[in-house]
C-alpha cells in the first residue's frame, strides 16, 4: 500500500468503555483481511510510564518486548493481534513533554518560544506517524486515552484534528460513547452520547463512526436519532452490547460492519476474504468448555483483578485448550495465616502465586507455598512467587528460619534472594529493573523443557532481585532444581521440584507472552496437570 491509514478512537460519557477492547477488536478484524496492523495508545497522565504506578492506580503494568514498561491495554492488543508491542505503541503525556523539553535544552526549536501549538502537538503527531514509518504498516489504530472533555487530554485531541485535515481520506475516526438505559423508563437515553460529539465537535474533531457501548440492543430508531444529531451516517452507528467474553466483541462488531464502513471510507478494498476461523474455534472451544479446573491466584492485590490481567487470560487461554472451564479464585495473601491456610486453599486444582513488590501480603504466599508443597499442589511461582518458594524452601527444607530476601530484610545472614549486582547502585525506580526479552537455556531433563518442547526459550522480565546463587548447590541437593539459567549471565530463570506434580517457579512473566491463538508453553502444561487433579 502507499499510504499508511491512521484509525483514531477517542471515547465519551465516562471511562473504562473498553477503548482497549475496540481496538484490539477492530485490529484483530483488518488483520484477518489480510493488512498489516499495529495499535498505539496515548495516555494523558504526567507520569514517564506506567511503570512506578500502584497497581490501584492502573492496574496491572504490561512489560513491551523490548523492555518498556506500558499500559494493560498493549496487553489486549498483543493477545488479540499476536504481534509484539515495543516503546513505540505506547506515549504518556510526560514522555511527550520529556521529548520536547530535551529538544529544546538541545537548541533543535533554534531560540523559539516553546508552546502546547505546535510543538507538543507536533510531537505528538510525529509519534503517531513514525510507527508506520520505521515498519511498514498498512493500518496505524491510536487509542486516545482518557474521556473527552478531560482537559489533560486536549493536546491529544487537537493532534488528532490536525492530523485529520492533514491526512484527509487516509483518516478515520472513531467515537465510542455509552449509551445508559434507565429501568424506571425502560428507555436506552441517547442525550449523553450527542453531548460528548457535541464536545468532541467543538475541539474540531468529526467522528465518522459511533460505537455505542450498551447493555441492551438498539433499535433503527435509535441509530437515525444518534446519526442526526451527531452528523454521522446511520449505518455508521453501529452497536457494542456487553460480550459474555471479550474474546467475542471481534465478532460482534464484525455483523455490525464495521470494519467493512473502515475500509470503505479509507478507499480499502472491502472484498478480501476475512479468515476469522482460527479465532471462531478457540471461542467454539472456550463456549463447550464445562469441566471446571479451580485454580486460585495468591497475591496482594486480590480486590483487584486488573492487577493481574495478563495472568487471568493466560490461565483462560490454557483452560480453553485443555478443554476446560476456569473457575479462578482470588486469594488475598495478607489474609493467610497457618490456621486458615487449609480452608484458603481447599478444593483447588492448582495455584499461582503472583509476582508484585514489597513485603505486603508475603507471609501469606510463603504459607501458601508451604501447604500446597506439602500437599502436592500444582503451583507456578512467578516473579516473587518464584523468589517465595525458593524463601520457604530455605526456611522449611534447609532449616534457615532467617532467609529472606534483602527486598524484604537487607540484613538476613541468609540472603537466599539477593539483589542484582548491576541494580546496587540505581537510585531511580523508573525503567531501571531488568526489563524485557531474555533468554533462558533450559535443562533437558526438567519438567519445564518437556512444557516448552525446546531448550532455548525467551521469556520477559520485570525484576530486580534474584536467586542467590551461592546457595544453589544446598537447594539442590535438597531437591529443589535450578532448571532453567541465562546462558550469559547465568542467573537463575527457573525452579522446580521434580519429586511433585508440578512446582515450578520463573523468575521471568509468562504471561505477557500468551495470546489467544499462540497460549504461553508454560501455563498450558500447568493447566494440563491441573485437570488431571
Amino acid at each position: 500500500m502507499a499510504d499508511t491509514k491512521y484509525i483514531f478512537v477517542t471515547g465519551g460519557v465516562v471511562s473504562s468503555l473498553g477503548k482497549g477492547i475496540l481496538s484490539a477488536s477492530l485490529g484483530k478484524l483488518l488483520q484477518s483481511r489480510g493488512f498489516k496492523v499495529t495499535i498505539q495508545k496515548f495516555d494523558p497522565y504526567i507520569n514517564i510510564d506506567p511503570g512506578t504506578l500502584n497497581p490501584y492506580e492502573h492496574g496491572e503494568c504490561y512489560v513491551c518486548s523490548d523492555g518498556h514498561e506500558a499500559d494493560l491495554d498493549l496487553g489486549h492488543y498483543e493477545r488479540f493481534l499476536n504481534v509484539p508491542t515495543t516503546k513505540a505503541n505506547n506515549f504518556t503525556t510526560g514522555r511527550i513533554y520529556q521529548n520536547v523539553i530535551q529538544k529544546e535544552r538541545h537548541g533543535d526549536y533554534l531560540g523559539k518560544t516553546v508552546q502546547v501549538i505546535p510543538h507538543i502537538t507536533d510531537e505528538i503527531k510525529r509519534c503517531v506517524r513514525s510507527i508506520a514509518s520505521k515498519n511498514k504498516f498498512d493500518i496505524v489504530i491510536t487509542e486516545i486515552g482518557g474521556t473527552v472533555g478531560d482537559i489533560e487530554s486536549l493536546p491529544f485531541i487537537e493532534s488528532v484534528r490536525q492530523l485529520k485535515w492533514e491526512l484527509g481520506k487516509n483518516c478515520f475516526c472513531i467515537h465510542l460513547a455509552y449509551l445508559p438505559y434507565l429501568s424506571t423508563t425502560k428507555e436506552l437515553k441517547t442525550k449523553p452520547v450527542q453531548h460528548s460529539v457535541k464536545q468532541l465537535q467543538e475541539l474540531g474533531v468529526q467522528p465518522d463512526a459511533l460505537v455505542l457501548r450498551t447493555e441492551h440492543p438498539i433499535n433503527q430508531d435509535i441509530r437515525k436519532k444518534v446519526a442526526l444529531f451527531c452528523n454521522v451516517a446511520e449505518e455508521a452507528v453501529v452497536e457494542c452490547i456487553d460480550a459474555p467474553s471479550i474474546y467475542e466483541v471481534p465478532l460482534f462488531m464484525q455483523r455490525e460492519g464495521l470494519d467493512r464502513i473502515v475500509l470503505e471510507k479509507l478507499g480499502l478494498p472491502t472484498d478480501t476474504f476475512s479468515d476469522m476461523e482460527p479465532w471462531k474455534q478457540f471461542l467454539d472451544k472456550l463456549k463447550k468448555a464445562t469441566k471446571p479446573v479451580r485454580i486460585g491466584l495468591v497475591g496482594k492485590y486480590a480486590e483487584l483483578s486488573d492487577a493481574y490481567k495478563s495472568i487471568i487470560e493466560s490461565l483462560n487461554h490454557a483452560a480453553v485448550y485443555n478443554d476446560r472451564k476456569l473457575e479462578l479464585e482470588l486469594i488475598h495473601s495478607q489474609y493467610i495465616t497457618e490456621t486458615n491456610v487449609n480452608q484458603k486453599l481447599a478444593g483447588l486444582d492448582g495455584v499461582v502465586v503472583a509476582p508484585g513488590f514489597g513485603s505486603r501480603g508475603i507471609d501469606g504466599k510463603i504459607i501458601s507455598l508451604k501447604y500446597t508443597r506439602e500437599n502436592n499442589i500444582p503451583t507456578l511461582g512467578i516473579c516473587l512467587g518464584m523468589q517465595c518458594m525458593v524463601i520457604e524452601f530455605a526456611r522449611n527444607v534447609l532449616g534457615y528460619p532467617e532467609a529472606n530476601s534483602t527486598e524484604m530484610d537487607p540484613s538476613t545472614p541468609k540472603n537466599v534472594i539477593d539483589i542484582m549486582e548491576d541494580q546496587k547502585n540505581i537510585s531511580d525506580y523508573g525503567g531501571t529493573m531488568r526489563l524485557g526479552n531474555y533468554e533462558c537455556r533450559l535443562d533437558k531433563t526438567s519438567r519445564a523443557y518437556k512444557a516448552y518442547g525446546k531448550e532455548k526459550i525467551q521469556e520477559r522480565h520485570r525484576h530486580r532481585f534474584e536467586f542467590n546463587d551461592k546457595f544453589r548447590a544446598e537447594f539442590e541437593s535438597a531437591g529443589m532444581k535450578c532448571t532453567g539459567t541465562n546462558p550469559e549471565t547465568n542467573l537463575v530463570e527457573m525452579i522446580e521440584m521434580p519429586e511433585l506434580k508440578w512446582y515450578i517457579g520463573c523468575q521471568f512473566h509468562p504471561e505477557y507472552n500468551s495470546t489467544v491463538l499462540k497460549p504461553n508453553p508454560l501455563f498450558l502444561d500447568f493447566i494440563k496437570v491441573c485437570s488431571q487433579a
